[in-house]
């Protein structure tokens, strides 16, 4: 008998358990890629319309979707990334902050979690300046949350985004969400600034990807015959875009410069057979890209209990 009253306290603790409100805990990920040390950190994920996508129909892109057994309409995962290398710190982009709602905002969070202090970051590596990638970058007060970073940006994004004539062709949502945004995030840093050209980092270099925002930037980790391309918004819903990299997104600046782009990156990654990492992958978003008949195809690498 008390065997049996002290099995079902266990049961009854375990449902307990399980009818909790049960939460994630935090996504990190590392990988080494040679002497180097790249942290995938999940910011959180964005539930988009259909409407964000464009030259497919929502009847097609929710098809898709469903036959690669993802959420429909599109959710779009939010990564960060950091990277360890020759004892500095940096983070390529910085998450959304607080100001895209309770789905993200999670890096400065996670970064804690790994022992990791906003004021050790040595330089903030910008993809480029959409809100969910550079709003993190400084608190409502418009104060530096990484106060000691230099900022590696394009200076094509620093200059459209300050852009009166584009701003005030943009229409409302656009000027406060884009331009604003952009403007107010960057200005605590302005006198730290560095162009996204040659070597940025140690061990890390900048690679041209302009189409989605006119200064896209990609970053190309490369130590002894390991090498790693976080390629930014390369795609936004890879499960469609990679398999038609036509599809373009309603926040690209020039749509057919990010199809050309992008056409062009899965060759490169593909042919070479470089690990990709992006924004929008899938976590912990670590990745290739294989061509064959039909076009291209992502295969997720496989998760490893060791870096």
């Amino acid at each position: 008998m008390i065997w049996l009253l002290s099995r079902l306290k266990r049961t009854e603790s375990v449902r307990i358990m399980i009818n909790d409100d049960v939460k994630q805990v935090t996504g990190v990920y590392h990988r080494r890629i040679g002497d180097v040390v790249v942290t995938a950190i999940s910011d959180g994920y964005i539930d988009a319309p259909y409407s964000v996508l464009q030259s497919i129909s929502p009847i097609d892109a929710q098809a898709i979707l469903t036959e690669e057994f993802k959420p429909t309409p599109p959710r779009i995962s939010v990564n960060c990334y950091v990277i360890q290398s020759e004892g500095k710190i940096a983070v390529v982009d910085t998450g959304s902050g607080d100001t895209m709602g309770p789905t993200l905002g999670l890096l400065a969070k996670s970064l804690m979690e790994i022992d990791i202090d906003l004021k050790q970051i040595d330089t903030v590596l910008l993809t480029h300046m959409h809100p969910d990638h550079s709003n993190g970058l400084s608190n409502p007060n418009g104060g530096r949350l990484f106060p000691n970073a230099e900022i590696v940006v394009s200076e094509k994004d620093i200059e459209f985004w300050h852009d009166d004539s584009a701003m005030a062709r943009a229409n409302e949502s656009q000027r406060v969400r884009y331009f604003e945004a952009a403007r107010f995030q960057i200005a605590p840093y302005m006198d730290r600034l560095h162009s996204a050209t040659g070597e940025v980092f140690p061990n890390v270099r900048a690679i041209d990807l302009s189409g989605h925002t006119p200064g896209h930037t990609g970053y190309m980790v490369e130590s002894g015959s390991d090498s790693l391309l976080i390629w930014g918004d390369i795609c936004h819903v890879p499960d469609i875009q990679v398999r038609r990299p036509e599809v373009t997104m309603v926040f690209d600046t020039d749509p057919e410069a990010a199809i050309n782009t992008r056409r062009r990156t899965f060759d490169m990654v593909s042919s070479d057979k470089v690990l990709v990492a992006g924004m929008h992958l899938h976590f912990p978003g670590f990745s290739y890209i294989m061509k064959n008949k039909d076009g291209y195809r992502i295969i997720p690498e496989s998760w490893a209990f060791t870096a």
